[in-house]
């Protein structure tokens, strides 16, 4: 078989064992699909050839909508292909490209891989310096734009520009590709070859670069297919931005594996009731959204089950086990969470099918062999590290981080550490504890945020929280949460009281928050919440001898005093 019979065999065995994970896993094996694979070319032009039905299908808040068949996006990307070669644009050059959920970002993306140039999906909200940054580390020759973001790259030398959207002097208008005559050339690549170029998030610095080969993403994305479910046909809604990995893993990669139709909702601002609607109106057959918009639309009153959802999803970050009750109480479904990182594709996840254990990760996908490391001794554990043993064909891992030698792939260990904690139970399931960096010690006790975190979202009056160390002589660390409070509390002490209250009773008392401090919490631009602001703020107030004076103790209330505390 050549290599799209092959991937396309492996493809549809897992379809077809979907709801059987533990054959799944028995009998998956990675495909060989040689040493040049171009997955725009060799895979989705295959599918597309002739194929009417919708590919990608994209509403905007306005009611307007835009539907692209398999086929018709195959013969426009080759033209948008053909002409950035004309533009300039040569394989194994670094372009940054920076645009919206709209259709010419699935047209440039195809268009890129075809022509063997290597992409850098970036998000719209980067300030000039953030780009001025990332086009000097991550070498980037070209730019493709909308035009109200042209002014960001305002002093850029060395680089050619395209603008979507508009004319601006030096700028090469995207539009002159639709009356392109020209052949697309064909360019032979290597399969381990860069494709993508994603930024990480920086959670505790400056972000790293992650590099994607032709193989990593575009066939290592067969799990992500896997643990979403998807089936020709189906109709995904990811909630996720364009220039984050999440976007590649949802609103590309893995419905156009399974041939299934990419759905985009538009809005300029997050609406859970318009949100509940269009999953029903638009026959949504599969829905994945980051803990945040599960707990907008609790929040909003999630209404009966839409018509034609099958699976609920959510990643990014761990689900906390009360939002999986409340969806499951209201619609039938059990959202199932996923596991994975910018460096890798989906690894594990809930299965389809299967039991979910609440507030777990799940289980290893099919493929993916997952060992958790003792940080101490550097053995195997029943609670450690979560590590991919590199023994095992790990094709879904990055190459590295770029120019950072001897990561990822490219690296000599046995393992490869992705900094999160977790435990086993005897059944294999795995439980999300900490990122490593996010663990601390309080009376000697090992405290894990997020289950803190977990119990706290419980409470009415909490959104979001995040909680980290505050020093002292007694504990060594207190258990200091901060708190992004729902809309209708004030933050006040009769809600402090109530949160803690709830704290107390529903926690052990080495986890139990003796500080609390409504606060805006900060976050990457990717919505991630930075732990590590909070705990340097907990540090130097330590340092400096200080108190904060909107924080609230447990020591406080008279009610809160008394033993175990």
């Amino acid at each position: 078989m050549d290599a799209v019979e092959v991937f396309r065999a492996a493809r549809d065995h897992l379809i077809a064992l979907r709801g059987d994970h533990r054959r799944a896993s028995a009998e998956f094996e990675w495909p060989d699909v040689g040493s040049s694979f171009n997955w725009a070319t060799d895979w989705f032009d295959t599918i597309a050839a002739g194929n009417e039905r919708v590919a990608l299908w994209i509403v905007d808040e306005d009611g307007r909508e835009e539907r692209v068949s398999f086929e018709r996006m195959r013969t426009r990307s080759d033209q948008v292909g053909a002409w950035l070669s004309a533009q300039g644009v040569r394989p194994g050059d670094h372009v940054m490209l920076m645009l919206g959920n709209q259709v010419e970002l699935w047209e440039s993306m195809l268009a890129l891989m075809k022509i063997g140039a290597v992409i850098l999906p970036t998000t719209t909200v980067l300030a000039a310096h953030d780009l001025a940054d990332r086009i000097e580390r991550g070498l980037v020759k070209h730019v493709i734009a909308n035009v109200e973001d042209t002014g960001k790259f305002a002093g850029t030398a060395g680089v050619s520009c395209v603008v979507v959207g508009g004319a601006v002097d030096g700028w090469a208008p995207y539009r002159d590709a639709a009356a392109w005559s020209g052949e697309r050339p064909v360019v032979p690549v290597r399969s381990d070859d860069p494709c993508l170029v994603y930024f990480t998030s920086g959670t505790t610095n400056r972000p790293k670069m992650v590099v994607h080969t032709r193989v990593s993403y575009p066939v290592g994305h067969l799990t992500t297919m896997y643990w979403i479910g998807l089936r020709p046909g189906d109709v995904h809604l990811a909630i996720s931005s364009p220039g984050w990995a999440k976007h590649a893993w949802s609103c590309f990669f893995a419905p156009w594996i399974a041939e299934a139709t990419i759905f985009v909702s538009n809005s300029s601002r997050f609406d859970p009731v318009a949100l509940r609607s269009q999953l029903d109106a638009y026959g949504v057959t599969t829905f994945c959204a980051p803990p945040t918009v599960w707990r907008m639309l609790i929040r909003a009153e999630l209404g009966a089950r839409p018509s034609a959802l099958a699976e609920a999803l959510s990643a990014g970050e761990p689900l906390n086990p009360e939002v999986i009750e409340q969806v499951r109480a209201a619609w039938g479904l059990t959202i199932r969470d996923g596991y994975g990182q910018t460096e890798t594709t989906a690894t594990i996840a809930n299965t389809p099918g299967s039991p979910v254990t609440s507030g777990s990760m799940g289980v290893p996908l099919p493929g993916t062999a997952i060992t958790l490391v003792d940080p101490i001794s550097g053995e195997p554990a029943e609670e450690g590290e979560i590590c991919l043993d590199l023994e095992r064909p790990a094709p879904f891992l990055m190459a590295g981080y770029l120019g950072i030698p001897g990561t990822g792939a490219a690296s000599a260990a046995r393992y490869y550490g992705t900094g999160d904690v977790a435990q086993r139970d005897a059944d294999g399931v795995i439980t999300f504890i900490g990122r490593t960096d996010d663990i601390f010690k309080s009376s000697d006790y090992k405290v894990s945020p997020f289950e803190v975190e977990s119990v706290l979202i419980e409470h009415p009056a909490v959104m979001e929280a995040a909680v980290v160390p505050a020093p002292e002589e007694t504990r060594l660390n207190a258990v200091k949460a901060y708190v992004a409070l729902a809309p209708g509390w004030e933050p006040d002490e009769a809600t402090a009281l109530a949160v803690l209250r709830h704290a107390r009773t529903q926690l052990p008392p080495y986890q139990r928050v003796r500080r609390l401090e409504f606060f805006e919490l900060p976050k990457t631009i990717s919505g991630k919440i930075r732990r590590v602001e909070l705990r340097q703020r907990e540090a130097d107030a330590a340092q400096e001898q200080r108190t904060f004076p909107d924080e609230w103790r447990d020591d406080h209330f008279p009610e809160l005093r008394g033993r175990g505390r």
